[in-house]
Order: structure tokens, then sequence, then C-alpha cells
């Protein structure tokens, strides 16, 4: 048996072991997506999407050399905020509006709605995750002509899918997911523009080219495991909000009495779907193990780091202007999500030392920038020059040490699943700790509101993660082994 070949089954995990991966990937999703929605779509889709690569790298590439792990960790960190693009409240919204509620046509129609944005949403970030971990040499003008080529796929999807949109003469395409005079004929409706026909052609195109074109097997295996992931995890949420907004009566009596009025479904729906996608993916991956190559440390082709640093401190300042900002044009410019994403994930991609900023530092800006928002100028909770320092100086700080660390690293073997247990510790409690202030810490001994049950789910699934970690560091991670010969499907 050749090096190679048994470096492979090395990566083999018991079914003990597997469970353990799936657990902790979906407490990471249900942890990442839960928070994300108060700080923004993309930006904030982007926590889970760190979230769980870095629990997925902790526990099944430990082989990876730590250049090829933050490498494919800023990949996929990066590609779950490409979804973020979509509308999606009414698409909910005909599952239980109360204008709606028993109508089961527009409750099935909405799942369906539901099940293929899902898809879409998660089936970039197990693509562009996989490209990251399968070991395919993809050239920095390869990774730049295709992130190029995404706006312009999603433009030519968008005028074969999603139109016509004319609302003010009620012309609305034929397939439309959102709210429409079919559903209620009499009502004065804002119809939502949709583009998941342009984010799904440039997601099959980008699979077919990375997975046959470039022959990487696993980015093409985990998109389908991503798409399914989505696509049950989106509907499979909401039925819970939708259950209770069908069935009220079924949810008063007994405990619902006190607790009924402080659940936040659409908050556990959130959750839900994030532990979801969390877990398939985590099982997708473990099927696949086998196809995660130990990449060498020098890449194919880095940008020059000068280059890197500029474009860094070009798409910081225009996110901070759209995060922050009120200027439409570049509202428009940085608000779509391949347009956000095409210099991070350029940098994550073919940046070198670049790959650990975007994971942790840009991932980190705006979560912090809006938490110091919301405390220190919409509510005034803190003196502005303290809530600089706690929610803006110290996070910053705080993923500025995981860049270094991890850069220390990189021509060091044997350091990857230490380096991602870290991390992983490290960022489940700045995004724990920035949330729960955003929200004035709705600690469970204080009168309960609305966040305080999330607030529950969030610290158990933050204790879970760190004894995960505390196990991966004192004990190496998980290293039995199995005689699977199937890289599975």
């Amino acid at each position: 048996m050749s090096t190679s070949t048994f470096s492979r089954f090395r990566r083999s995990q018991s079914p003990l072991g597997g469970l353990v991966t799936v657990v902790g990937a979906a407490l990471a999703g249900g942890l990442g997506w839960g928070i994300r929605g108060q700080f923004g779509h993309e930006t904030g889709a982007m926590m889970a999407g760190l979230l769980v690569s870095l629990v997925l790298v902790m526990r099944l590439g430990s082989e990876l050399t730590p250049w090829s792990a933050i490498r494919a960790v800023a990949m996929g960190t990066v590609a779950m905020g490409y979804g973020g693009s979509e509308t999606y409240g009414q698409t909910l919204g005909l599952t239980h509006d109360p204008e709606l509620l028993g109508n089961s046509a527009a409750l099935r129609w909405g799942l369906l709605g539901l099940a293929i944005k899902g898809g879409i949403w998660i089936g970039f970030f197990g693509l562009f995750l996989g490209m990251g971990l399968g070991g395919v040499r993809y050239r920095g003008r390869e990774i730049l002509a295709l992130l190029v080529s995404l706006p312009l796929l999603q433009w030519a999807g968008v005028q074969l899918l999603n139109e016509p949109f004319d609302p003010a003469n009620k012309v609305l395409p034929e397939v439309y997911f959102s709210d429409s005079w079919k559903w209620e004929p009499d009502a004065e409706l804002k119809p939502r523009r949709e583009i998941w026909g342009g984010l799904l052609l440039a997601l099959v195109v980008s699979t077919l080219w990375a997975g046959w074109w470039r022959k990487d097997v696993l980015a093409r295996r985990l998109a389908g495991w991503g798409m399914f992931g989505g696509a049950l995890g989106f509907p499979v949420g909401q039925c819970f909000q939708a259950y209770h907004a069908w069935h009220p009566a079924r949810f008063h009596g007994g405990i619902w009495d006190q607790l009924g009025p402080c659940m936040n479904w659409w908050n556990w729906m959130e959750t839900a779907f994030g532990c979801i996608l969390g877990a398939v993916l985590a099982y997708g991956l473990i099927r696949n193990r086998l196809r995660i190559h130990r990449t060498k440390y020098v890449p194919a082709e880095c940008l020059p780091a000068a280059i890197g640093w500029i474009l860094l401190a070009v798409h910081v300042v225009l996110l901070v202007l759209e995060e922050f900002g009120s200027n439409r044009f570049f509202n428009a410019l940085y608000d779509p999500g391949f347009h956000l994403g095409l210099i991070p994930m350029l940098l994550a991609a073919a940046g070198h030392r670049m790959a650990a900023v975007v994971a942790f530092v840009v991932t980190a800006l705006p979560i912090a920038g809006k938490t110091l928002q919301r405390l220190a100028v919409e509510e005034q909770v803190l003196p502005l020059p303290m809530a600089i320092v706690c929610y803006a100086l110290l996070p910053l700080l705080w993923t500025g040490g995981l860049v270094w660390m991890w850069n220390a690293g990189l021509e060091s073997d044997g350091k990857t699943r230490g380096l991602a247990a870290m991390s992983l510790g490290a960022t489940a409690l700045l995004y724990f700790g920035l949330n729960s202030a955003f929200f004035r810490f709705p600690w469970p001994w204080l009168p309960w509101t609305t966040r305080t049950p999330n607030f529950l789910f969030y610290t158990f699934a933050v204790g879970a993660l760190l004894l995960l970690v505390n196990r991966s560091l004192s004990r190496g991670g998980f290293s039995s082994t199995t005689n699977s010969r199937n890289p599975g499907g």
C-alpha cells in the first residue's frame, strides 16, 4: 500500500467519531445561523460558514497542511455569504401569514420555494469548501475568471427564470415564490424581485466547471450535499414556525402559558436550519473523507503580498461604506453577494497569508461594527469610547491573534487540528458574546424575553463546542481507524 493511500485510510472515522462530528457541525451551524439574522444576510451568514468549516477541518482535516486548511475554511466562509442575496421573507410568509392560514396550496408552494432557495444557498458553501479541501490546484487566474463570471451568470439566470417582473401592472415571473396576487387576489402587495434563478444558474455552471471540467470530485459531491442540506433544512426549520401559526390552540395551557410568549419562532426556524445544514454537510464529508487531499504547503500561484494588501484595503473600505453608509451607489455596488465576495474569495483562494485574515478579521468586522452601532449609537447602552474598546478593538485584536497564530504555523505540519480547535473555541465565544451583548445579555435568571430560550440553546451549543475543542486538544482529536475502503458518495 502506498504512503498516500495509507494516509487516506487513516482518515476514516468510527461510527461514534462520525456521530460526534455530525453533532458538532450541527451545533456550530445552529449557533452561527441562529445569530445571523440581526447581523445581515451575506455577512451574517459567513459566521455560520466559518464555524461549520472549522468543525469539519478539526474533525476530518487533521492531515491537511495549515495553509490548505485555512484556505478551505476561508473559501467556505465567503461562499456561505453568496446566497444571502436571495429574498425569502415573503416565501416564508406563504406558509404562515395570517391571511394564508388554511391555504394548503400556498403552504406547499412556500415550502418548495424554501427548498430551492435553501439548496442554492448551501450549495455554494459545499462547492467552495470542497474546492478548498479536494486538492485540485486552482490557479489564481482560474479563480478570478470564475468569480468574475458569477455575476454575469446570475444576470443571465434572472433573465431566464425571474422575468418578467412588472408589479405595477401585476406581471410576475411564471415561477415565483414570494407573495403574489395568485394567493391574495384583492390585496395591496409589494412583490419582491427574486434572483434565485440567477444564483441557480451560477451554481450549476460553477459545479460543472469545478466538478467535471477540473475533475474536482470532492467539490462536486459537497455541492450536492450542500444543496441537499439547504433544501432539507430551510423548509424543515420553517415547519416549526408554520405549525405554530396553523395550530395556535395547541400552544396554550401548561408550560406553554409561561413559555409561549417568550418563543421567537422565527429564530427557532433559523436555528433549526443551521443545525440541519451543518449535520448534512458533516455527513456528506464523512462519506467522502478519503477524497480530502493533503496538498503541499506552497500554492500553485499566489497574489503578490502588496496586491493582496491593496485588495484587502479596498474591500474593507467598500464593506464599511456599504454596511454603515447610506450612499445608494455603494449599496448597489457592494450589496450583492457575488460582488461582496469577489475580493475576499480571491484573497482566500490565491492570497497565501491572506486566507486567515479573510476567515477571521473580515468576517468579524461587520459583526463587531453592528454591535457597536446598536449599543453605542442606537441604544446608548455604553459610552462611545468604552463601546469602541469592548465591541470594536477587542474583537479585532482577538481575531488578529488568530491570524497571527495561523500564519506563524503555516509551514509546520501536524498543527492543523490544534489550530482549527483553538480557532473554533475562540470564534464561537466571540460571536456568542457579541450576540449576547447585542440583546443585552438575556440571562435566564432575569425576566424572560423572546431572546431567552434561544440564548439557552446558544449557551449549550458553545459549551458543547468548547468540550469538543478541549477533547481535540487534549487527546489529539479523533484517531480511531476503520477498514472502510469506499470513498462514499
